[in-house]
């Protein structure tokens, strides 16, 4: 019995390091993510943009100089679009405090119309003693005394904590891009020694076929997925910008910006843009028709680039299924903030690259592709054959039965052979279900 018992637990140890293995690495990521999160940008950027250094290094152009060249053009092409916005950023900063009281005038107002929320009414201070008993000093010029209300400074107290974690961000954010930057500059200038040096490494040839397979197939999978997905969310800041700007809300192209940038986040983005116009239609305009047109009018954008552009432009190869989608930018998302949700879909990419050429993955690949291909029924699964498929067996059963029926009358005599004749010409029975 001990032996059994000592085996029982040596067969489970194994999966419960690789438990606890797992939960440790999830714990680290998070704590690394001032490291860890430049350096997957960055690797995915590689993917991106290593096509064009493999195309300048064929006509003649060094890495280093086109990696420099490549890293150039992207900086030239995000510098001038981040100085134009720095101007709608600073007047919004600068109103902020008069946002905030609108905001706070918007929340009484709603307040004042759900029962249970309404603001403290005003109470007014009784008069002081040496006035209580003077003629012609009226009751009504007691002063007024304003009820605290918990939740208005609640929401003050978390808008100045708003603004310092902003600049906190804002910070951080800045020293992540520059890192991102250089380490992309080297990953680019070393990518073909990099790869050439790892599979060097890899004993086997058929390995090393497999491993630079899945690593061309991941860049040009991932390059493809993003260069069409920034396409499609030009077209789609575009289109808020201009449809913000003729509803009459302010900074059409700070909004155009944040909706191009947030759409890279797959369900989680557009929800925020929606909640974002709403608020700010709320602040802008007075009438409901107004309030809600912005949100409204990005919402049909969103929805026909969803139902209509995206299905066409990306490829039906790059499709993955919503769940895992979903579940990829929550866990990134949770890790790294918005950081990991636009590298989350990238990775996933990645994964089912190297899952398509690992047999032991074949669940995780079939999980990732979802709709893909057609689903077995479950009957199929459980080894159920169907009835459609049942009834000739039934059918060549019963002539079977009728041909050794006649077969044994002409044996037996002629006076057999009415029966055995009605016997093969009676209708078959109705088909019953035979459980397994």
């Amino acid at each position: 019995m001990n032996f059994g018992l000592s085996a029982a637990i040596a067969n489970r140890v194994p999966w419960a390091l690789r438990g606890l293995f797992a939960i440790a690495l999830v714990f680290v990521l998070r704590e690394a993510k001032p490291f860890l999160a430049p350096v997957f940008i960055a690797a995915v950027l590689t993917f991106v943009l290593s096509p064009l250094v493999r195309w300048l290094r064929r006509r003649g152009v060094p890495e280093v100089w086109g990696a420099a060249l490549v890293v150039t053009a992207l900086i030239g092409s995000t510098v001038p679009l981040a100085a134009s916005l720095a101007q709608p950023a600073a007047q919004w900063w600068q109103r902020a405090p008069t946002t905030l009281a609108q905001a706070m005038a918007q929340v009484d107002r709603l307040r004042a119309a759900i029962p249970g929320l309404e603001p403290p009414l005003a109470a007014r201070a009784p008069p002081p003693l040496s006035a209580r008993g003077a003629p012609g000093i009226p009751p009504s010029t007691a002063p007024v005394l304003q009820a605290p209300d918990h939740l208005k400074e609640r929401l003050a107290n978390e808008g100045f904590a708003l603004g310092g974690l902003l600049l906190g961000h804002g910070a951080a954010f800045a020293l992540s891009t520059t890192a991102s930057l250089i380490l992309l500059y080297f990953l680019l200038a070393s990518e073909h020694w990099m790869l050439a040096r790892c599979i060097e490494a890899v004993p086997r040839r058929r390995t090393r076929a497999l491993v630079l397979g899945g690593v061309r197939s991941a860049q040009r999978q991932i390059s493809r997925y993003v260069l069409a997905l920034s396409g499609i969310n030009l077209a789609v800041g575009v289109a808020t910008g201009l449809s913000v700007h003729a509803l009459g809300l302010a900074n059409p192209t700070l909004w155009g910006v944040v909706a191009a940038v947030l759409c890279f986040v797959p369900y989680i983005g557009p929800l925020m843009i929606f909640v974002m116009l709403l608020l700010a239609g709320m602040l802008s305009f007075s009438s409901f028709a107004a309030m809600v047109a912005p949100a409204l009018a990005f919402m049909f954008i969103h929805a026909l680039e969803s139902n209509l552009i995206g299905p066409w432009v990306v490829s039906r190869r790059l499709a993955l299924s919503a769940i895992s989608v979903f579940l990829s930018v929550m866990f990134w998302g949770w890790l790294w903030g918005i950081a990991g949700a636009l590298i989350a879909v990238p990775i996933l990419i990645g994964i089912r690259s190297v899952a398509v050429r690992d047999r032991r993955l074949r669940l995780l690949r079939r999980f990732l592709e979802g709709h893909r291909q057609s689903t077995p029924s479950l009957r199929s699964l459980l080894g159920v054959a169907p009835r459609a498929r049942r009834q000739p067996h039934r059918a060549l059963d019963a002539a079977a039965a009728a041909s050794e029926a006649l077969q044994a009358a002409q044996l037996g005599g002629h006076r057999s052979l009415p029966a055995a004749a009605a016997a093969a010409t009676e209708p078959l029975p109705p088909a019953t279900h035979h459980r397994p």
